[in-house]
């Protein structure tokens, strides 16, 4: 099964980061995609300026692409950090300070899902703590989706590359988006996908789709080992993709691969030859 089904959106942090952030949604368009995705542009502040906003607002619509998706501020990524929501202190005001102006800036853009990565477990912090005032913020963050007609995703990594990140299996995420939707009674937290992070953990990548597409709003995709595109490693992304669409996946699936030695543009052979 190929891959001429399912809708691709490129994720602009992770591919054409060659290009400066404004040139990456044009340069997206002039490669087929009218979709794109985005990790907090802003990795050194949770609130940037009006300016920067509008410029990045423009660049967007500039270039006929849609947000599909928008990472809440995280702290440094790509780098050690893996969320700031649950982490005690100046991050978690960072995040919570960051709330209303991702959801202000996706509804500008009607980008209709946010994604919160949880947080790394920190020294001298109780890991309870910790999962208490993830709670509180994610059902800040719900709120704040529901305000805008917006999912609010969740997202489990991988123990190899994030060791300290606590969700890093299918069901550990998923228990927190079930945590969210009992507090909030909105039903909007949803989980998010990832195949190449659940396959870096083992994870039974069939019997993951099986028991868990109806709870998923969102699926993205590298191939494993490498996290390069399709073809490049040994999972099979268009079984898995074909998978999903069986199981009633619907959505988005966000490509956040490494595009490897060439510019990203060369990267999406495998879009024309899969099928």
């Amino acid at each position: 099964m190929g891959f001429t089904d399912t809708r691709f959106t490129v994720n602009l942090s992770i591919l054409f980061t060659e290009l400066p952030l404004l040139e990456r949604p044009a340069a997206a368009a002039a490669a087929g995609f009218r979709a794109a995705e985005l990790w907090w542009p802003w990795v050194e502040t949770p609130t940037p300026e009006q300016s920067e906003l509008a410029a990045l607002r423009s660049a967007f619509q500039d270039a006929g692409v849609q947000l599909t998706g928008l990472n809440f501020y995280a702290g440094q990524l790509p780098g050690p950090d893996r969320g700031a929501l649950s982490v005690p202190g100046e991050e978690s005001e960072r995040f919570r300070a960051n709330v209303d102006v991702t959801a202000d800036f996706a509804q500008s853009l009607g980008c209709r899902a946010l994604n919160a990565l949880y947080g790394n477990r920190v020294e001298g912090a109780d890991p309870a703590r910790q999962d208490e005032l993830a709670l509180e913020n994610l059902t800040l963050a719900a709120r704040a989706a529901d305000r805008i007609g917006a999912i609010l995703l969740v997202e489990a990594l991988n123990q190899p590359e994030s060791p300290k990140y606590p969700l890093v299996s299918a069901p550990a995420a998923v228990e927190v988006v079930e945590r969210v939707n009992a507090a909030t009674g909105l039903d909007n937290a949803r989980f998010l996908m990832d195949l190449y992070h659940l396959s870096m953990n083992g994870e039974d990548l069939p019997r993951v789709i099986d028991e868990y597409t109806a709870v998923t709003g969102h699926v993205q995709i590298a191939d494993n080992p490498g996290r390069g595109a399709p073809g490049t490693g040994d999972l099979d992304l268009a079984d898995l993709l074909g998978r999903l669409r069986k199981s009633g996946y619907d959505g988005w699936v966000g490509l956040e691969y490494k595009p490897g030695d060439a510019p990203s543009a060369e990267s999406f052979g495998w879009l024309r030859t899969a099928d």
